[in-house]
This record gives structure tokens, sequence and C-alpha cells, in this order.
């Protein structure tokens, strides 16, 4: 799709990937507007880039309909929504505090989902746009400590290919963007630190990037580095190996 005067929703905006997303759009000529719950970093990021910040806590369960809502009132359409939005929590599952689990579900997979049902019918109609939707590798090969983050993105995962098929020959496109150890701070916020040397955290201009080209070039799956495609190989392939593989190391 051609960016230059197209109408960008990114969630998650106010910092990693999704800050680097917003002025990656906005070099490419696109109009934006960032969503997220901190207001003062989401206006930081939308002075930066001329965009619209919009205010919500998509945990909440009428947060994509305000949002969607917002959206269309500043700006009259949606051409590019980019779900980007999400959080972890790494421990054992039986050690998760209260509704956590519900939260960690509700904004890293139904809050894209309902995003995309209140946004694409508009983009088919109008026989273009785009959805990217933003998952991690732990969707597609699971990570130990981290089963309902794995869980929700896994969801995610399959929706994307489910909804490709859907759309395919409706000028609306979707896209899967993959990205592996990101540095940002999300892993600060699950509450357990990043402390393996390898693989080495990419930087989230690196994933803004991914989304650009996604959308630009119509790719339908993207992994953030390239080579994160082959552990989601083998974990299909092979998923006995991959096992024995993982567990070995950690």
């Amino acid at each position: 799709m051609r960016l230059a005067g197209a109408v960008a929703l990114v969630t998650g905006g106010s910092s990693g990937i999704g800050a680097a997303t917003a002025l990656a759009l906005a070099g490419a000529g696109a109009s934006t507007l960032i969503a997220g719950r901190d207001l003062s970093r989401l206006e930081a990021v939308a002075r930066r880039v001329s965009g619209t910040a919009l205010q919500v806590d998509l945990a909440e369960p009428d947060g994509p309909v305000r949002l969607a809502k917002a959206a269309i009132a500043v700006a009259g359409r949606v051409d590019l929504l980019v779900s980007n939005a999400g959080f972890g929590w790494a421990g054992p599952t039986g050690d998760m505090p209260e509704g956590l689990a519900a939260e960690l579900i509700a904004v890293n997979l139904t809050a894209p989902v309902e995003l995309t049902r209140l946004l694409l019918p508009a983009m088919i109609e109008r026989g273009s746009g785009r959805v990217i939707l933003v998952s991690s590798i732990a969707g597609e090969t699971a990570v130990r400590g981290e089963a309902v983050y794995s869980a929700a993105k896994a969801g995610l995962v399959s929706f994307a290919e489910s909804l490709g098929h859907e759309v395919h020959g409706s000028g609306a496109g979707v896209s899967l963007v993959v990205p592996g150890v990101v540095d940002t701070p999300f892993f600060e916020r699950r509450g357990a630190p990043y402390n393996r040397a390898r693989p080495a955290p990419v930087r989230p201009q690196r994933v803004a990037r991914a989304i650009l080209s996604a959308a630009e070039h119509d790719r339908e799956l993207v992994f953030v580095p390239g080579w994160m495609r082959f552990p989601a190989w083998l974990h299909g392939a092979a998923p006995g190996a991959f096992r024995l593989i993982a567990r070995r190391l950690g």
C-alpha cells in the first residue's frame, strides 16, 4: 500500500516498537494516530510526528470500541491498523495475580481481534488498507515461564492466518510481524529481565522498518530478525526435536 497520505492507527504507541513505528510512518508521509495508556508519553510521541494521541486502556471491555470511534472521529477513516499493544508476565502460571491472565489475553489477543472487526470492513469496502498484527516468537514456539503470553500470541498467529484467507482478493491485506527479542521496556514490565547472551535483542527501529516493509510490499509474514523463521519452522516440522533443544538450552 502507499503510505504517503494514509491514515495509520498504531496501538502501544507510547514507547518501544509502537513509538518507533509511529516515527517511521510519519517519515513515510502517513498521518499517524497513536494509542496507549500513558497520555504524557503519547503526547510526546505525537508532537514528534505531528500526529494525534488517543488515550485508551485496551484491557477494558469497551476499550477497542472507544478507540475505533475516536480514530474515525479524528481522521474519518483508518487505512492502516498496526496492532502492537501488548505486555507480558514471567513466572509459573499458578503464581499469576488474580485477573492478570484475563488482562494479558485482553490486550494481546482480544483487543487486536476487536479492532480488526471494527476497522477492517471499511478497508474492504474501499478496496484498500491493511491490518498489521505484531505477534512474538513466543506465539510461534511457546516460551517457558510465559504460558499465558505465549498462548495469546499464538492466538494472534492463527487469527492472522485465517483472516488472510478471508480478505484475499478484496484489496485489503493482513500481515503478521513476528519479532524475537527486542530492546524495549517489555522485560522490565513483565517482572523479569532478559538475561540471556543469545539471541541478542534487536532495536525497536528494526521492527518498525519491518512493519513498514510489510505494509508497502504486501508481505503477509515477516520475522525480525529473519533467522527467527528457522526456530518457528523447526517447532512445526519437528516438535519433538524442538522440545529437546528448548529444554536443554532453557
